[in-house]
């Protein structure tokens, strides 16, 4: 038996945890309990949204492949961020962006390089398309640093003075993110395109089609329950915030691109890996923000824009690693395990702040 015919049938026998997040739901358990099941609901369902996407891809090639799998990726993410910010928790909201970011660039690809990396000497991607991607990226930063940047050098500015701020810098990211996909959709998309002639399709598109939806319906059921248990969750264990959004939420919420950038890499398929974890980084920082701004207003609870300083340090030194990392247009194994390093050593340090 392969090691992909396992995964499925863990992933299979992990669907379990969705009716029985509902039951305990129903029964109302303790917040841990309910917390564990919802999360553990999610991941299957993450991995079908990656699994459905990645069979469109051999439909429509890899870079809208690629943006496919990062959008519905990502659709978690932000169906547990709006849930979040309903319920008052936008510190955590902004922490689980900064989990996002820097777990796509550092877990997701870190372990990509690695498991891809371990029975090659090297592989390969274009450098040229990462390097875009990179530059996108350290736009994206330059988009969130300044309104902190801004705070700190102003002498007290007003909350409406910070929320027209954080409002038109995410107009900018959002027309800066548009302009991103003109670039590797239509003009530039040669540098994107992979061969997809030797890939074939085992799901039809009306399939993968009928699995994304139904996948990312039910996700929004196991997120607006996972949110519920939150609060109840930092009373009872003790840990920020913080801590939960950067590590727990991020991950939960980007289950899908962990599977699918893992599995692609080892298949070799280094070009879509990247473009699923570096594009969801971007995506996160140029559009899902924008989107939680706008979103937060219609909500009467205005998200701002302005980051605490370790999480924008984190962001930063993540970007600046990946870029190093990837300006060679090869992977190996052991670039892999340097980005799994720098991530372990920041769980330490997002756990131990207080």
């Amino acid at each position: 038996m392969t090691n992909t015919s396992i995964l499925e049938k863990i992933f299979k026998v992990l669907l379990i945890f969705v009716p029985l997040t509902l039951v305990a739901e129903f029964i109302n358990i303790s917040p841990i309990g309910i917390f564990i099941l919802s999360s553990f609901a999610i991941i299957p369902l993450a991995k079908f949204i990656g699994e459905s996407t990645e069979e469109l891809s051999a439909y429509t090639g890899s870079a809208l492949g690629g943006l496919l799998n990062a959008t519905f990726g990502n659709a978690t993410e932000l169906i547990i961020s709006i849930f979040a910010l309903q319920a008052g928790l936008s510190e955590m909201v902004k922490a689980s962006i900064t989990g996002s970011i820097i777990g796509n660039l550092l877990l997701i690809l870190g372990m990509a390089f690695f498991f891809g990396g371990l029975r090659k000497e090297k592989q390969k991607f274009n450098a040229t398309a990462a390097k875009a991607s990179g530059s996108t990226l350290l736009l994206a930063i330059a988009a969130l640093v300044m309104p902190a940047v801004f705070v700190l050098t102003s002498n007290s500015p007003s909350p409406a003075t910070v929320e027209n701020l954080s409002l038109a810098v995410a107009v900018v990211m959002a027309l800066s993110y548009l302009a991103s996909l003109l670039f590797s959709l239509y003009t530039h998309k040669h540098l994107y395109t992979e061969d997809m002639a030797e890939y074939h399709a085992k799901w039809s598109i009306k399939k993968s089609v009928a699995i994304l939806l139904a996948s990312t319906i039910s996700v929004a059921f196991m997120s607006e329950i996972l949110v519920g248990s939150i609060e109840s969750l930092v009373e009872s264990l003790g840990w920020t915030e913080l801590f939960i959004g950067v590590i727990f939420v991020a991950i939960i919420g980007n289950a899908a691109e962990h599977v699918s950038a893992i599995t692609l890499a080892m298949k070799g398929r280094m070009d879509l890996s990247l473009q699923i974890a570096i594009g969801s980084a971007t995506q996160i920082a140029m559009f899902v923000v924008p989107v939680l701004v706008f979103t937060s207003l219609f909500l009467g609870a205005p998200m701002s824009l302005i980051f605490n300083n370790f999480e924008l340090a984190a962001i930063i030194l993540s970007v600046l690693v990946v870029n190093s990392i990837t300006e060679d247009g090869e992977s190996n194994w052991f670039e892999g395990l340097q980005l799994l390093g720098t991530y372990g050593v920041m769980v330490v340090v997002f756990f131990l702040h207080p």
